[in-house]
């Protein structure tokens, strides 16, 4: 690489420099204790979660800016879905030639160029911090549901956004707080702490299927398309926060044991099992109660409890909890991660690149926890879910962008997984998550705008200067090979 490529914005992560057993340049280095049934897992308790349990009703039954698409949000799920299984398929590519922290941001720098890395690592801070937040709040109508079964009612002023008409979300907080307590615990507790409450999260909703399937009325899909396409296809840019959360997971790869061989079979394997599970979840739930009368914020408890059955909807309500704390764990983990990447490559101060003892680095955690309760607390949940989808989207496209350009620039790569119909599984990628992120409000788009400015000055003051990869930086390290 010549001296005015390493100065170069447009510098590229040379892949032989992030292989598994990178250190980082002497940062901080993360320990490896995950197995396959750990990481899809992990990919499953990201994927299934506040998308049946809350987005689902949220988007069959409408809010006061949006009407209720009603029994066609079975179709927003399956048009999400198919966008995002053509992005999968590209993130399973990189994670096997790539097994290393850091997910779409160290894709983007190895294929793209270290500023369009850059962003999108800037990009994936905001919109994982903001996930555990809508997840959150999501937890917290469960709570109040389960609680109102009991005849308790907690103050709308503590349970509330004030933009909702309370002050301060308290359960929402509470909950982020307690799951950055658990991340924090390490990466080999937290991974089996979500593989037993993803097992009780897919036999919640076996048993929730099981049993909704005798009181489907066939009357409720009638009409099935009651605003038309339309609304429908902005119910697939809501719900798509629902079905992407395998590349958090993959942020995960450097813990992985054999990262090469299981992050491209668990990134598969966990969003399969996710649509099976949505599509018979979302029939179930729009067949038992009218769409116009779901709860948006707890739509099975309201089900189950329209005909007849509160013990069951207030079991519900408590396993919901526990099932979607699992997003929550898997969108934290997700941010800590490339936010601990950034930091050993130089983009962000390397302070934050400091681990503990049992390779977790602690300071990133509690920051994006505290970060997350303060979203979490103060802002309704259609707004911020619509802000993690631009983010995710943009994400998409990278790394289906940069999937197809590494083909060509780098054939020799070792790839552990070769994604089929190349370029034509990228390409739709790219022009359906384009065709998502163009559903989104033009509040989104401002709010994502700003942050990107943000980023942007950043990265101009601190992180082009103190890159690895450039040569006046005082962490420089040359390039093991050209890119």
């Amino acid at each position: 690489m010549s001296d005015r490529a390493r100065h170069s914005v447009w510098r590229r992560m040379p892949i032989e420099q992030v292989s598994e057993d990178d250190g980082g340049g002497g940062a901080g280095t993360l320990a490896k204790s995950l197995g396959l049934w750990q990481l899809t897992a992990i990919g499953v308790g990201g994927i299934i979660g506040v998308g049946i349990f809350s987005l689902a009703g949220l988007v069959a039954a409408g809010d006061d800016e949006n009407p209720g698409v009603g029994p066609a949000v079975l179709i927003a799920f399956l048009v999400a879905g198919l966008a995002s299984a053509a992005a999968a398929l590209s993130y399973a590519e990189f994670a096997g030639m790539v097994p290393r922290a850091g997910s779409a941001y160290t894709y983007g720098y190895v294929a793209l160029g270290e500023v369009v890395g850059w962003f999108i690592g800037w990009d994936l801070l905001l919109e994982y911090i903001a996930i555990v937040a809508v997840v959150a709040i999501g937890i917290s109508g469960y709570l109040e549901a389960f609680l109102d079964g009991f005849g308790v009612a907690l103050p709308a002023a503590l349970t509330a956004s004030a933009e909702e008409g309370g002050v301060v979300n308290v359960p929402a907080v509470v909950i982020c707080l307690l799951v950055t307590f658990i991340l924090s615990r390490g990466t080999r507790t937290f991974g089996r702490f979500e593989l037993v409450a993803v097992a009780v999260k897919i036999a919640l909703i076996l048993f929730i299927v099981g049993l909704g399937v005798f009181y489907v009325d066939a009357g409720n899909y009638d009409p099935f398309l009651p605003a038309g396409f339309g609304p429908v296809l902005t119910g697939a840019a809501t719900v798509f926060f629902a079905v992407f959360g395998y590349d958090a997971m993959s942020t995960a790869a450097e813990e992985a044991e054999d990262g090469r061989r299981h992050m491209p079979r668990a990134i598969i394997l966990s969003l399969v099992v996710a649509m099976v599970l949505y599509v018979a979840a979302t029939l179930v739930l729009t067949g038992m109660q009218d769409y116009r009368e779901i709860d948006p914020t707890a739509g099975f408890a309201s089900a189950f409890t329209s005909v007849g059955l509160p013990v069951v909807a207030g079991i519900i309500s408590v396993f919901a909890v526990l099932s979607i704390l699992t997003v929550m764990l898997t969108f934290l983990l997700g941010v800590t991660r490339v936010w601990f990447s950034m930091s050993r490559d130089g983009l962000l101060p390397r302070w934050f690149a400091g681990v503990d003892r049992n390779g977790t680095p602690q300071r990133v955690t509690w920051i994006a926890g505290i970060g997350s309760a303060l979203l979490a607390g103060v802002f309704p949940i259609r707004a911020v879910a619509d802000l993690t989808n631009i983010g995710i989207l943009s994400a998409f496209v990278v790394v289906c962008l940069a999937v197809i350009l590494f083909r060509h620039t780098r054939p020799d790569a070792p790839r552990s997984f070769r994604l089929p119909l190349m370029p034509v599984v990228p390409a739709f990628g790219v022009l359906s998550s384009l065709f998502l992120m163009a559903q989104l409000s033009p509040e989104t788009w401002a709010r994502f705008g700003a942050w990107l400015v943000i980023g942007f000055v950043i990265y101009v003051a601190y992180g082009r200067r103190h890159s690895l990869l450039n040569p006046d930086s005082p962490h420089h390290r040359r390039p093991t090979a050209t890119p």
